[in-house]
């Protein structure tokens, strides 16, 4: 196998999510997203030091993992640069940043809570558990999923900067409280932060709330209405079960829509 064939082949894999080895690079990967993210959460909490050495250790290794599929993703990637700008690859470079530079290098502490951002690119239609056919259920999902990671990243920000000087935020379930509450705007004020980071964050979070989570809603609710005005059509070729009542063809694939397809 000449060395073009192996980068093509594991080009392939890192995003293959069909064949069985596709699949389990992909849930393997996905898993350690959660664990990582489950080890942070459980750190903020009072454990046995051993306990707390040994999650340590398998973090370690998981974001050794990670920088090497990062390394893999820059290999077999056609244009390199282009690559290295994108999204998904400024996500995965702040998640393994204080692995690279050093754990316990200060702030960089930080950029391990985006970490459960690397879900995103499991989330785009195609996804480890088949395709999502229907657009409504591919709308819900980046929505619910835009805002557990809202409060999960924004309640480890917040957690990181203040633990230290504020015992209000002795745990993720305290940061947690405090980020639900401000991105809401319900402002319940039992709960503040006392550094200036802490309140950058904090004014980043109510702005947040002000408009992404509308935003957010309001995708939601076009959803909704324009739902009522469809019936299940199912497409011969792609699957697709919703379409408008009066829709002739497929609006994913141009597939002709047979009336013999239409649910009755």
């Amino acid at each position: 196998m000449t060395m073009m064939q192996l980068r093509e082949k594991v080009a392939f894999y890192l995003e293959d999510i069909e064949t069985p080895l596709g699949r389990a690079v992909t849930l393997f990967i996905t898993a350690l997203v959660l664990v990582s993210s489950g080890i942070f959460v459980a750190q903020t909490y009072s454990i046995p030091s051993e306990i707390r050495e040994a999650l340590s250790e398998i973090e370690n290794i998981i974001l050794a993992i990670f920088v090497i599929e990062y390394g893999l993703r820059i290999w077999c990637a056609e244009k390199k640069l282009e690559f290295i700008f994108s999204l998904y690859s400024i996500i995965d470079l702040l998640s393994i940043a204080p692995f690279l530079i050093g754990a316990n290098a200060g702030y960089l502490r930080l950029f391990r809570w985006f970490r459960i951002l690397r879900l995103i690119r499991f989330i785009q239609g195609k996804t480890i558990f088949g395709y999502v056919s229907s657009e409504d259920s591919a709308i819900y999902t980046r929505i619910l999923f835009t805002v557990f990671s809202i409060i999960f990243v924004y309640s480890g920000l917040i957690y990181q900067v203040e633990h230290t000087l504020n015992p209000q935020f002795s745990t993720f379930l305290n940061a947690v409280y405090f980020s639900v509450s401000t991105i809401s705007t319900a402002g319940l004020g039992d709960i503040t932060p006392v550094s200036q980071t802490g309140r950058l964050l904090t004014i980043s979070m109510i702005l947040t709330g002000l408009i992404l989570v509308p935003w957010q809603l309001g995708e939601l609710i076009k959803r909704l209405v324009k739902t009522t005005n469809q019936i299940e059509t199912v497409c011969s070729k792609c699957g697709l079960a919703s379409h408008d009542s009066d829709a002739n063809f497929c609006k994913k694939c141009g597939t002709q829509l047979q009336h013999s397809q239409r649910a009755e």
